[in-house]
């Protein structure tokens, strides 16, 4: 049967119903519709995607990931949302999406991508390579109080006044992103409570405290600061602090080897294969 290779098409209602449509089936529940009446799937999310009847059966999306390493501007391709219609499975869809992303996308920095153990032989018939990720963190004995500011983020008003500071103030991050558009797919649903304005630092930060532990997302302030003095305003219960993005002044922390569960991490390329070695991990916000 004839199908058609499609791209780009989040303005069409119609294939991004079919295309969410498939996405919640095959990732239980998984939509990206909120992500888009938000405001923020924009053109550097792409899917690439088999259209059979009228409809989407196989897709891979591309995730254009900007960011500055050392002064150098890179340009990665973060591969995401694979998936097959179970009716369509074994037909080599997949295969030809990924080829064409690979051609399409073949003077980028590098591809990577994260795996669940159910698919570990598929990338390698690619050229993808297992890649190690590492994590910091560090233990703290704060005698302060919790002085930090829960910023609101529940509708459109507060998001851009949100972006409007963060973009005055700079991460203080190895990688410098230019990936609002994914950060905010988590900001504007699943954590609009993670955001905190702290007065003394004049710091936006993204964390979550869960017991003793504080894990950092990202921090954005005018001027580089002491991370852990800023870690003390989460108050005395915090004694430990992980971070979800690699600090720029690393070499004070703890390094040790990230896994996560029934995720594997692959890349593609020597360039990206080099460059890992250098920030460590790509930031949790920018997953996709």
């Amino acid at each position: 049967m004839s199908y058609e290779i499609i791209k780009n098409y989040r303005h069409n209602e119609q294939l991004r119903k079919s295309f969410n449509e498939l996405s919640q089936k095959t990732f239980g529940g998984l939509e990206f519709e909120t992500w888009y009446q938000n405001g923020y799937w924009n053109e550097k999310y792409i899917p690439y995607s088999i259209l059979q009847d009228g409809k989407i059966i196989s897709n891979v999306s591309v995730n254009r990931i900007d960011c500055t390493l050392n002064g150098t501007p890179k340009h990665y391709i973060q591969l995401g949302t694979v998936m097959t219609d179970e009716n369509h499975r074994n037909k080599g869809y997949a295969r030809i999406l990924m080829e064409e992303v690979q051609k399409d996308f073949s003077g980028c920095d590098g591809f990577y991508l994260y795996a669940n153990d159910s698919v570990l032989d598929f990338y390698p018939k690619f050229g993808f390579e297992k890649a190690e990720e590492y994590r910091f963190s560090a233990s703290i004995d704060s005698k302060s109080d919790n002085t930090t500011i829960p910023i609101l983020m529940t509708n459109q008003q507060e998001w851009q006044n949100f972006l409007k500071e963060k973009n005055q103030r700079k991460s203080q991050g190895f990688l410098t992103m230019d990936t609002d558009d994914l950060m905010m797919f988590y900001l504007t649903q699943f954590m609009q409570k993670n955001v905190y304005y702290i007065k003394e630092k004049d710091a936006y930060v993204i964390a979550e405290a869960d017991g003793d532990t504080l894990t950092l997302y990202d921090i954005f302030s005018a001027e580089n600061i002491d991370i852990l003095s800023l870690c003390f305003c989460f108050g005395k219960d915090i004694q430990k602090v992980e971070f979800a993005f690699t600090p720029r002044n690393y070499s004070e922390f703890e390094k040790s080897l990230y896994k996560e569960e029934d995720t594997t991490f692959f890349v593609l390329g020597e360039t990206i294969k080099k460059d890992i070695k250098q920030f460590f991990a790509f930031p949790q916000l920018t997953h996709a």
